[in-house]
């Protein structure tokens, strides 16, 4: 299993994918299907999850755009992730059999679809080498479940481990739809009111116009230099900005080809903290900095803060980073 913080409710919208980090909590649980056998099927079995939460539909349609609002959910209750792709028919047929069982648990779970295509973030960020791959978020932390095609039997058998592992942390609440649209996107759990340029770059940010976005936290911040919620904002729709429309591939190849081309580096540092290589990231950035010069060197300080309010800047790698990158200004 991986640790992934919780996703800040004061960012809805604002994707935290730098949260899906690659750190082992100690004692955790691990759910694999060669384990010991656990008894229940759709609607029944374990003891009945209290506490509601309304969502448009318990099949759901996750994106980079809207991921956010179900790493809220999943703190409520267990979120199934399945990404796949419309061109494989194993993972089309794998689909087909998740929605049927999902919809028979009554509530216990929302299965998020994900096509990796048009969200390739996503895809880095649950390490997704082929399709189908499922995995499930629970109270914000990522579990890994399985690659490929499963028989039916198998699945439900796993889905039960994830119920275990769920109610050992809490995680017991079930999901209402509203209505029936398995295509409507994730209802926000957290209800409070959001200010006008926060409301309005969440609705720009859910579209894809990052751009507008960026604005709508800028203006927040003219109005209002100590909105922490709109710094944190504006620095993750800033890197999503940066890294929309471009693959894997062009990123990676464009660094390898031109080393001293520092936006280029600067790039590859953003996809590395999008997928939770997060000291990899500050560790390339940090180790151009001795051969730039004074424009250069501003630039990846500037970076740097950046990156800190997109994971956090309550991160422990936060520290260690800014006692390295103050070492070098000084």
């Amino acid at each position: 299993m991986t640790n992934m913080p919780p996703y800040g409710s004061n960012l809805r919208g604002a994707v935290d994918l730098s949260s899906l980090v690659n750190r082992a909590p100690s004692g955790a649980a691990s759910v694999a299907t060669n384990g010991p056998p656990v008894t229940g099927a759709p609607v029944g079995g374990a003891a009945a999850p209290t506490g509601a939460v309304t969502v448009p539909s318990v099949v759901l349609d996750g994106t980079d755009a809207n991921f956010g609002e179900l790493l809220e959910l999943s703190s409520r209750v267990p979120v199934i992730v399945a990404l796949w792709a419309s061109w494989s028919d194993p993972s089309t047929q794998l689909m087909a059999v998740l929605e049927k069982l999902i919809t028979g648990f009554g509530g216990r779970f929302v299965l998020a679809r994900v096509e990796i295509d048009p969200n390739p973030q996503l895809a880095q960020a649950f390490q997704a080498q082929s399709v189908p791959t499922v995995a499930a978020v629970i109270s914000g932390q990522p579990v890994q479940l399985f690659n490929g095609p499963l028989a039916e039997e198998q699945i439900i058998e796993v889905l039960g481990r994830v119920l275990e592992l769920a109610a050992q942390q809490g995680v017991t609440g079930t999901a209402e739809a509203s209505n029936s649209d398995a295509d409507a996107e994730p209802a926000a759990v957290v209800d409070e009111p959001l200010p006008p340029h926060h409301l309005a770059a969440y609705t720009a940010i859910e579209a894809g116009d990052y751009d507008t976005a960026q604005s709508e936290y800028r203006t927040a911040l003219a109005q209002n230099p100590n909105d922490t919620m709109a710094v944190a904002g504006l620095a993750q729709v800033s890197l999503l900005a940066r890294l929309q429309g471009k693959t894997i591939d062009q990123i990676r190849n464009g660094a390898a080809s031109a080393p001293d081309d520092l936006d280029a580096q600067l790039l590859v540092a953003d996809l590395d903290l999008s997928g939770g290589h997060i000291e990899d990231a500050f560790d390339r950035i940090l180790s151009l900095f001795p051969a730039q010069p004074a424009a250069g060197r501003n630039t990846i300080r500037e970076r740097i803060l950046e990156l800190f309010e997109v994971i956090g800047t309550d991160d422990p790698r936060v520290a260690p980073t800014r006692s390295r990158l103050a070492a070098l200004l000084y």
